[in-house]
């Protein structure tokens, strides 16, 4: 995890100089940019002492050798649907309810039950039948 540490480490000290330096050439007059740009700041160092606090207690990871191999990081990733329409029904629907947003609520009531119908289907596609655990 040290790649990710620091990332987030040089990500955090960058936002901070950009938000000092925007504040001075704003002469402290706009403070949204300076004030969006220290949370920033703030939340990469935040992510980053997380990562570093986790990475000091599980130890160095395949990814972390300079020396290591394409095969030390090979495993299983998880099961993935291969034919699944839920997703498909799920992006439509909270496409839906999105345009909703900026047409008008009664798209959005529209959209809400189906958007509910389509998360609960995708998360328990494999709860029946054969394969109800």
């Amino acid at each position: 995890m040290k790649v990710e540490y620091k990332l987030f480490t040089v990500l955090a000290v960058f936002c901070l100089g950009v938000g000092i330096w925007y504040g001075i050439w704003t002469e402290w007059k706009e403070p949204v940019g300076a004030v969006g740009l220290f949370l920033t700041f703030g939340l990469c160092a935040m992510i980053g002492g997380f990562i570093w606090w986790t990475s000091r207690k599980l130890g160095a990871r395949p990814d972390d050798d300079l020396d290591g191999e394409i095969s030390d990081v090979e495993g299983d990733y998880g099961f993935f649907s291969p034919h699944s329409w839920w997703p498909l029904f799920l992006a439509a629907s909270g496409a839906l309810v999105f345009l909703g947003l900026a047409v008008g609520w009664w798209l959005v009531i529209l959209g809400m039950p189906l958007l509910a119908i389509s998360t609960v289907g995708w998360v328990f596609e494999y709860f029946r039948g054969e394969n109800a655990i």
